[in-house]
C-alpha cells in the first residue's frame, strides 16, 4: 500500500471529523439536540477512521463505532473506550423517526444527551488527533 496516499486521506478525515464537531456545537446552540448528537457521534467515526488510515488501514464500510474502535485496538493503539461507547448510540436513532422509542418527540435526545455528547466527542477527538501524530 501507498503509506503517503493514505496519510494525505487521514488528513481528509480529520478534517471532516473537525467539521462535524462543529456542526454538532452549532447544533447544540440552536437547541436541535438530536442533530447534536449525530454530529457528535460522526465526528469520532471519522476521526477513528483517520487513525485506522494513518496506519495504512482499509476503512470499513461501518458507522459502528464499537467496530472501529475493535481496530484501533488491533493496531496496539491505547485508547478509552467511555466516550466512544456512549456516542454508538446516536446513529440511527438520532436520523430516523421510526427506530425512536416512543417516537417523536418523546425519544429524541434531550438537552443533557447533547451536551453530553457534544462533550464526549471533543475529548475523543483530543485523544485521536494525539494517535495521529504517533
Amino acid at each position: 500500500m501507498n503509506s503517503t496516499k493514505y496519510k494525505d486521506v487521514s488528513s481528509d478525515w480529520i478534517f471532516m471529523a473537525e467539521s462535524d464537531l462543529r456542526a454538532a456545537e452549532v447544533m447544540l446552540r440552536e437547541e436541535i439536540f438530536h442533530m447534536a448528537c449525530f454530529h457528535a457521534q460522526q465526528a469520532v467515526e471519522k476521526a477513528l477512521k483517520a487513525v485506522l488510515r494513518r496506519h495504512d488501514q482499509i476503512v470499513p464500510k461501518t458507522h459502528s463505532l464499537a467496530k472501529l474502535l475493535y481496530d484501533v485496538h488491533e493496531l496496539g493503539l491505547s485508547l478509552s473506550d467511555d466516550d466512544i461507547l456512549f456516542l454508538d448510540q446516536f446513529y440511527t436513532p438520532t436520523r430516523y423517526p421510526d427506530t425512536l422509542p416512543g417516537g417523536l418527540p418523546e425519544g429524541l435526545p434531550t438537552a443533557s444527551d447533547a451536551t453530553s455528547a457534544v462533550t464526549a466527542a471533543a475529548r475523543a477527538l483530543d485523544t485521536l488527533r494525539n494517535l495521529l501524530k504517533q
